[in-house]
């Protein structure tokens, strides 16, 4: 007889995240962490509701790979290449060293953790820490900011410029950590995908955008965001099988090359009531299913401490000197590196992605988990605290 227990797993997933991401928005906070927690508590750290092979079922597989999918697509959408051109040069500079001093911090602390060796496979899985923490949630910050009348000011301008820059960085970077992720790969040829990988995305933005005129008359218009979708999609399966890019890389791109047209808010609203509806919340909680707690030995609870004290401190020097660098005063400086500090969704996203590539191993995603949620909480304290008057 066939089984139907995936109707009500759906079913339950979907009210648990949607009560405590209620929650999560009655306390301020991003409604992800309150999705993140509903996973944990039906998982197997908690009441083990969905554990185990419910949790790993192929079905709840691809619909959390979907979620995941179609999230990067919606950042890629909502990403704002106006305020890159009021921002400009600060934003960059704040965003690079911002990227590159924790890329180092996460690199380090795994290396004095885990491996002190040279092999492949260590260094490779040491940068990937380093990745996750180059990672930028500013939507906390960005609630923050306009509660204090801070947010269209020189300094939220910045943070707001350099965290868009920042996930450009991130994506960047992950694309190319990724293509090692085979010890039998050489290096040279691991070069000339990436390079051939990016002209195949100039390229379809170019053929796109002359034809932006004819896809700007069919807004408001179904095929709209269908077309989108199948774009996203076709993007995400290329960059996976063909170049040994990420899929979520090829969709970020492809909500990039949208964000361009007439048609991104018509389509950006339509993506977003599918990603919220199904997708979106089952992947959030398909991490807490995949996150055992009660495993934490105390090795990797020493290593998650130390981890979330890097990441904290490395977004706020690696951001506060690039602003110091800018010009902007030293209370304004702590100000954007603490805006920075808060993970988020982004981390999630590449932690979860790290995982399934071996580049993450299991027994420290709790760890990344403690770090999202942790940075996300603190953030919106310590902007108050450095920030106000």
């Amino acid at each position: 007889m066939e089984s139907y227990d995936f109707l009500w797993i759906i079913a339950v997933i979907l009210m648990f995240t949607k009560l405590l991401s209620l929650f999560s928005r009655k306390i301020h906070m991003p409604q992800v962490v309150g999705a993140l927690v509903a996973g944990i508590i039906l998982g197997p750290s908690v009441f083990g509701v969905i554990s185990g092979g419910t949790a790993n079922s192929e079905f709840l597989s691809v619909m959390s790979k979907i979620g995941v999918i179609l999230l990067m697509f919606m950042a890629g959408m909502e990403t704002d290449l106006e305020e890159l051109k009021k921002t400009g040069l600060a934003s960059f500079i704040i965003a690079m060293i911002g990227v590159i001093v924790p890329l180092f911090g996460g690199y380090f602390t795994y290396r004095m953790f885990f491996s002190s060796g040279s092999d492949f496979d260590s260094v490779l899985k040491a940068i990937f820490v380093g990745v996750v923490l180059t990672a930028t949630s500013v939507s906390i910050t960005v609630e923050t900011l306009r509660e204090m009348n801070k947010l269209k000011g020189k300094m939220g301008t910045a943070i707001l410029g350099a965290a868009i820059i920042d996930d450009i960085i991130g994506i960047i970077v992950l694309t190319v950590i990724t293509s090692f992720k085979s010890a039998n790969v050489e290096i040279l040829d691991v070069v000339v995908k990436i390079l051939l990988y990016f002209v195949m995305i100039v390229v379809v933005a170019f053929v796109i955008n002359i034809f932006a005129n004819i896809i700007n008359k069919t807004n408001n218009s179904r095929r709209a965001a269908i077309y989108s979708l199948a774009l996203c999609l076709i993007l995400s399966y290329v960059s996976e099988v063909y170049f040994g890019v990420a899929d979520i890389t090829g969709a970020y791109f492809a909500g990039l090359i949208i964000c361009n047209l007439g048609i991104r808010e018509y389509v950006s609203r339509k993506m977003s009531i599918i990603s919220y509806m199904m997708f979106s919340p089952i992947f959030f909680a398909s991490i807490g299913f995949d996150t055992n707690l009660n495993e934490l030995s105390a090795n990797i609870a020493v290593f998650a401490m130390v981890l979330l004290i890097v990441a904290i401190a490395t977004k706020i020097i690696g951001c506060g000197i690039g602003a110091k660098i800018c010009r902007f005063s030293n209370k304004d400086a702590v100000s954007i590196g603490v805006g920075m500090v808060s993970r988020g969704e982004v981390a999630l996203i590449v932690a979860q992605k790290g995982v399934e590539m071996g580049l993450l191993d299991n027994n420290l995603f709790p760890a990344v988990i403690l770090v999202v949620i942790v940075t996300t909480l603190i953030t919106p304290i310590l902007l108050k605290l450095v920030a106000s008057k």
